[in-house]
C-alpha cells in the first residue's frame, strides 16, 4: 500500500478546492475550472495509488507554489511579476495552495514506488505541458472575462 500516492491525490484536490474558492470570490469560476482541469488527472491517479501519480502531479505542485510565492512577493512589495487586487480570502487560498504544494512535493519525492526514469520524465513533461496549456487558455479573453 502506497500512502504517498494517495497524499499526492489529496494535495491535488486541495489545490483544486483552493482555486475554486478563488474563482467563486472573484467571479472567475470558468477561468479557475480551466486552470484545474489537468489537476483532476493527478487526483484520479493518486486515489488509485498509481506509481505514475507523483511524477504527473509534481509539475502542478511546483507551478502553483511558484504562483503563490509570486503573489506574496507582490503583496509584500518585493516584486511585481504578478499584480492585481487580492482579497483576504484569495490570500488565504494561496496559503492553502502553498501548503498542499509543499506536502505534495515532499510526498512525490520521497515515494518508494519505482517508476522508470524515462517514464518519470515523460509523465513530468506531460503534466507540466498540460498545466501550462490550461493556464494559458484560462487567460484568453473569452475565458478570463467570463
Amino acid at each position: 500500500m502506497e500512502a504517498s500516492a494517495r497524499t499526492v491525490g489529496f494535495c491535488c484536490a486541495a489545490i483544486i478546492a483552493a482555486l475554486y474558492v478563488v474563482g467563486l470570490v472573484s467571479g472567475t469560476e470558468l477561468r479557475h475550472a480551466v486552470q484545474t482541469a489537468p489537476i483532476w488527472i493527478g487526483v484520479a491517479l493518486g486515489l488509485r495509488r498509481s506509481a505514475f501519480a507523483r511524477w504527473f502531479a509534481l509539475p502542478f505542485f511546483l507551478f502553483w507554489l511558484l504562483v503563490a510565492v509570486l503573489i506574496w512577493l507582490f503583496l509584500l512589495g518585493i516584486a511585481r511579476i504578478v499584480s492585481g487586487h487580492f482579497t483576504p480570502t484569495e490570500v488565504a487560498m494561496t496559503i492553502v495552495m502553498a501548503v498542499a504544494s509543499v506536502i505534495g512535493i515532499v510526498s512525490a519525492l520521497t515515494s518508494r514506488k519505482r517508476t522508470g526514469a524515462l517514464a518519470a520524465i515523460g509523465l513530468f513533461v506531460v503534466g507540466a505541458a498540460l498545466q501550462f496549456v490550461a493556464f494559458r487558455i484560462s487567460v484568453l479573453p473569452g475565458i478570463a472575462n467570463r
